[in-house]
């Protein structure tokens, strides 16, 4: 099929490309903000997020046992179709775009290694593979498995569905000690950090080929005009292989662990990558901060303060975002509200920042365009 893209649900998209390519290099600032479009209100203590509806996934279905759940995750062309229907009622204001959110489960690299999905409403949990892992024989893709090649029927439908009107993005992988860990069991892995450390740097290098595999089959699927894609994590896009990367089992490590054990292997897909983005998931998180800061192919670093911290406007977290900045990244700020954008960026600058707001309603996510365009014209 031969995709046409003089639809696109986006008003000024290469405006909003430009402004995201800027962004990546820290010489500009991208905003992204969402609402329902037209006069509904949001309420996001009583409605799905965004993200969810992005993804196809509907918060008031019923499902009557694990295979209604399944197939409400992995069948594609109905997923995708509730995608297009969830993104027609959704304002994409700022830099905000359209994207079909095509993840099934944060961390779905670990399926096609042997790991087994338990689909929920709202997330996917990882079982940990059946067979134990050799030191001998290596982890490596198989093109048959078939949760990827679920997956890659999702990229496709998706693709059809689209027809030019939205992207459809790369799906949350993972990668390094997360998948590994996953595969494991968390709780042996960290022994296996202790008791077999060259047993995990091998695993890790063989997880990177992997997981590079994967990205490029399914970056063949979703390439978009542009030469880049849109990633199903954090609202990014990039004009070449973009993705967020992370290591959440870093909050069990010490800095010495992480820069020995993660950062290879990070450092690699980095550099593999054309733009890449860290998740920093917590305060338990914010140990690691310096080794992420020397590497050199890293481009920028997203901030998820945990449940019962200050979010992501909060002036806590000022000091922080310019000491990113002064190292020559870029930032994401999530969780932002609207009134606390502008004097976010009255402090740290607005060159290098990525702010993503929820608005109320159409009318709010317009009038803080407005505010913001200002920061661009300076």
């Amino acid at each position: 099929m031969t995709t046409r893209w003089d639809n696109f649900w986006k008003d000024g998209w290469e405006r909003t490309r430009e402004r995201h390519i800027a962004w990546w290099r820290g010489e500009g600032m991208v905003l992204h903000v969402m609402a329902p479009r037209g006069g509904t209100a949001y309420d996001a203590d009583a409605q799905a997020p965004f993200y969810y509806l992005m993804s196809g996934l509907d918060a008031d279905a019923a499902f009557d046992g694990p295979d209604a759940l399944a197939a409400h995750w992995l069948d594609a062309v109905p997923r995708a179709r509730r995608a297009a229907r969830y993104l027609a009622d959704i304002y994409f204001g700022g830099e905000a775009f359209p994207y079909f959110d095509t993840h099934t489960g944060p961390g779905s690299l670990a399926t096609y290694l042997g790991a087994t999905p338990e689909f929920a409403p709202d997330t996917v949990w990882f079982w940990p593979a059946r067979t134990a892992l050799s030191a001998s024989t290596p982890l490596r893709f198989d093109p048959a498995n078939p949760w990827f090649l679920r997956q890659k029927a999702l990229l496709e439908a998706g693709m059809d569905v689209s027809a030019g009107r939205f992207l459809v993005s790369m799906p949350d992988l993972v990668e390094n000690i997360d998948t590994l860990a996953a595969l494991r069991d968390t709780q042996v892995f960290m022994l296996d950090l202790v008791e077999r450390p060259d047993f995990v740097k091998a695993k890790v290098a063989e997880i990177n080929q992997v997981y590079f595999a994967a990205f490029d089959a399914f970056f063949d699927i979703i390439k978009d005009p542009w030469g880049g894609n849109a990633f199903s994590a954090f609202h990014i896009w990039g004009p070449g292989k973009t993705a967020k990367v992370q290591c959440d089992a870093a909050a069990m490590i010490s800095p010495a662990m992480f820069a020995e054990f993660v950062a290879p292997g990070l450092t690699e897909q980095c550099a593999w990558l054309d733009y890449a983005i860290y998740h920093l998931d917590g305060t338990h998180a914010l140990p690691h901060l310096d080794t992420l800061l020397h590497i050199n192919a890293l481009d920028a670093i997203e901030w998820t303060p945990q449940v019962g911290q200050p979010q992501g406007g909060d002036p806590a977290w000022y000091a922080m975002y310019c000491r990113i900045l002064d190292a020559g990244k870029s930032v994401q700020a999530i969780n932002v509200q609207p009134a606390e954008v502008v004097p976010l960026l009255d402090a740290v600058g607005p060159k290098g920042m990525f702010v993503t707001v929820t608005a109320a309603t159409e009318a709010e996510a317009r009038a803080l365009e407005e505010a913001v365009e200002a920061y661009h014209q300076a």
